[in-house]
């Protein structure tokens, strides 16, 4: 197998000339429910200031990896999105919930806005694509309309077997149900620094770790396989994100549980999916054959 090709910001500039820009918006592209919504939970996460504990740190760690590992990572994303394993139902729709705590929507819109990116990735239709601008990629796609990802119909056609489960269904009317129970409950537990830490600082990393995953690692790091679009493996955002960064890999083998697919691309995710598992509570584990790794390895 060849080295990764190393990449910089310079040698990404067919795809972003300047990550620091963003096309402009117009006023009627705001979709304004995400928009107050996102922006105030970061206003709300600035009284983690006057508010911090050792304990609340803790608990906004510990919800981190419930809410953006177990959830986004391992559930929406590998498990949901991508089918790289299965689950027993009970299990899978457990996961569904925690997922719903990282405030990224529901699970069929969530699924549908991914499966749109992969088919369109980097092309004209991809939701988030830096080409648009890394601005645009990172946060401000989540505050426009598009049609393609505010109906109902839309997202059945492009998650039609979660439209057909009446749980996923439910959920994605519902999906802000359990962080409000979860506030309440933080709230009772240790008051308005578990509150403000489990919810709000705690939302504001997730959202910011995973938005790197579509932001950063389609402009910087390195390629090491063909996928046909700007996507890289970043090392820090796969710490960030539990394995998300290998994003290079995943792209070029969008169903395989396991993103780091080399010895040093440490991937949290995968390892939970193992432990898993072992219990005997993952099942069809999909992972790329030596074969498949050597024919798809960037020249």
């Amino acid at each position: 197998m060849s080295q990764p090709i190393a990449l910089t910001p310079d040698s990404c500039a067919k795809s972003v000339s300047n990550p620091l820009t963003s096309r402009r918006l117009q006023w009627k592209e705001i979709s304004w429910i995400p928009f107050v919504f996102i922006t105030g939970v970061h206003v709300a996460a600035l009284a983690g200031f006057f508010t911090f504990s050792w304990p609340a740190l803790l608990v906004c760690l510990v919800l981190h990896w419930v809410s953006g590992g177990l959830g986004i990572t391992l559930t929406y994303h590998r498990l949901l999105t991508h089918k790289s394993f299965t689950v027993p139902k009970p299990v899978e729709y457990v996961l569904a919930v925690l997922a719903t705590l990282a405030c990224q929507g529901g699970p069929l819109s969530w699924v549908a806005a991914h499966r749109v990116h992969h088919a369109k990735s980097d092309l004209p239709g991809d939701p988030h694509s830096p080409r648009e601008g890394f601005l645009w990629s990172h946060m401000l796609w989540c505050v426009t309309h598009n049609p393609l990802l505010e109906s109902f119909d839309e997202f059945a056609k492009h998650a039609p077997e979660l439209a057909k489960d009446r749980f996923y269904v439910g959920l994605e009317k519902l999906h802000i149900l359990p962080t409000v129970l979860l506030g309440i409950g933080l709230y009772l537990w240790g008051g308005w620094s578990f509150v403000v830490w489990g919810i709000f600082v705690r939302i504001v990393l997730v959202y910011h770790c995973t938005w790197l995953v579509n932001s950063a690692a389609h402009v910087w790091g390195y390629q090491t396989y063909e996928s046909r679009d700007d996507s890289r493996n970043l090392w820090w955002v796969a710490l960030l994100t539990y394995g998300e960064g290998w994003h290079n890999n995943h792209h070029a083998f969008q169903h395989s549980a396991r993103h780091g697919l080399a010895w040093w691309e440490f991937d949290t995710t995968y390892l939970t999916i193992r432990v898993m598992e072992l219990l005997g509570l993952a099942k069809a584990v999909k992972i790329p054959s030596q074969d498949l790794l050597t024919k798809k390895t960037a020249a």
